[in-house]
């Protein structure tokens, strides 16, 4: 028998997807990416954006109308927000919480739905005493060379246009010794590429003070373990909060190599009033001081960021200031975004009072300040050596893709030995807006 997962929305939730994966697979089911070759359908979703949600109603409107002519078995789970979850426990047959996936065995069982492998093994998987635990699954790794370890999960900055802290709830730390462990796990098959996630990921710990590490504490026992292998991995983490962005992570992340210098540092807004309005904990002076310690301790980093356009109430002075902001902190990525209401969120209560066409337009004009940002610092990198992780073929097939230790895209011409993990050194020799272009050392 075999299965088809849909996952929408961000890391986390394609994190989940492996542990969900893994379930699957030691309950004898094989994936396919064909949907109509599957007897089981699942969508792992975000209710963070309007558009995610909208994908999902249209997909079971279409497996419920397959049901007529098969036997189909439909789940979700994932980030759904209350009223969201109503409406969806009346069209899936399961609709479970991501920390319930641990029990999906039993679901399926519920069901009717027998496999060679069924509970047996799956249950054996997990320990009698940790059952219920998401985070004792092993995951089914969607790559041979780079992994994502949740870290954490949940949010209690309660942002007032964000979902996250109703569809997964507070903040909760994950056991260091359990990080660790499946940390040393992906050294020893070879991984090169490590991201810590969680929605908050530097509030790592303040939930078990005197009982846990702390995130700078936990980023250096990771950084010890890697230092110890023969080709450093490099270590991401995403997305901090600026209000617990403290100098204590930067200065870790200077000392360590395998500490990749790469830092996504949400800034959702320039202005002052529209940062209040957000509830975001913090204004642009404390927000400029963060980055003004990353330049001077850390000035190879590159730094992303989140800016969300057309927050109610944001009129063209305060949008301005945002501008201002990305000019001055020239980003190399930042993800951009227009505002829109999630039900459950303090925001959705708000007037909406910017239109799409004014949002869009905002949007495109901090847009070109990005272009002409990262095209600058991607300039001067020329006739530099660095580090390529390759990433494999381009569409075309003419050209090797690839990522810098910042998270920059870079290409190089095709070479038939290349294969996707491998880590080589180039000299760079082109740059676009957001891009690089390299030969092989």
């Amino acid at each position: 028998m075999k299965y088809y997962l849909l996952v929408l929305g961000c890391q986390m939730n394609l994190s989940d997807s492996e542990r969900i994966k893994s379930i699957f697979n030691s309950m004898g089911f094989s994936e396919t990416q064909e949907e109509k070759d599957a007897q089981i359908l699942g969508v792992v979703a975000c209710s963070v954006r309007q558009k995610a949600i909208d994908k999902v109603f249209n997909r079971i409107h279409k497996w419920n109308q397959q049901k007529k002519t098969k036997n189909l078995l439909t789940f979700l789970t994932g980030c759904i927000l209350e009223d969201d979850k109503k409406k969806f426990l009346k069209l899936f047959d399961l609709v479970f919480q991501t920390k319930e996936m641990a029990a999906l065995p039993e679901m399926i069982g519920q069901y009717g739905v027998v496999t060679p492998a069924s509970l047996k093994n799956q249950l054996q998987q997990i320990p009698q005493e940790t059952q219920g635990d998401f985070w004792q699954i092993n995951p089914e790794y969607q790559s041979k060379y780079e992994a994502y370890i949740p870290i954490q999960n949940g949010c209690n900055k309660f942002c007032t246009y964000c979902a996250v802290p109703y569809t997964r709830g507070r903040e909760e730390s994950r056991p260091s010794g359990e990080i660790l462990d499946e940390f040393d796990s992906l050294m020893s098959r070879g991984f090169h590429n490590v991201t810590l996630l969680g929605q908050n990921v530097n509030s790592y710990g303040l939930d078990k003070k005197g009982t846990e590490l702390t995130f700078p504490h936990l980023l250096e026992q990771l950084a010890l373990r890697a230092e110890q292998q023969k080709q450093k991995p490099w270590i991401y983490f995403t997305s901090p909060h600026p209000r617990d962005m403290t100098d204590e992570v930067i200065e870790v992340m200077a000392k360590y190599p395998s500490l990749a210098k790469q830092i996504h540092l949400p800034l959702q807004s320039g202005d002052d009033k529209i940062l209040g309005d957000m509830n975001r904990s913090h204004n642009l002076q404390d927000y400029r001081r963060i980055v003004e310690t990353i330049r001077k301790k850390l000035p190879q980093a590159t730094l992303f960021t989140d800016i969300i356009v057309g927050f109610p109430g944001e009129e063209e002075e305060h949008f301005m200031n945002s501008l201002r902001a990305m000019e001055e902190f020239e980003y190399n990525m930042a993800f951009i975004a227009c505002y829109s209401p999630r039900p459950g969120a303090k925001s959705s209560r708000w007037e909406d009072t910017v239109s799409q066409q004014i949002k869009k337009e905002r949007l495109h004009r901090l847009t070109e300040v990005l272009m002409k940002t990262s095209g600058q610092w991607n300039q001067r990198q020329i006739g530099r050596e660095t580090q390529m992780l390759v990433t494999g073929p381009s569409r075309k097939g003419d050209r090797i893709n690839g990522r810098t230790e910042g998270m920059v895209n870079i290409q190089i011409p095709m070479d038939q030995h290349l294969q996707a993990g491998d880590r080589i050194s180039v000299e760079i020799t082109g740059a676009m807006g957001l891009s690089l272009e390299a030969v092989k050392k």
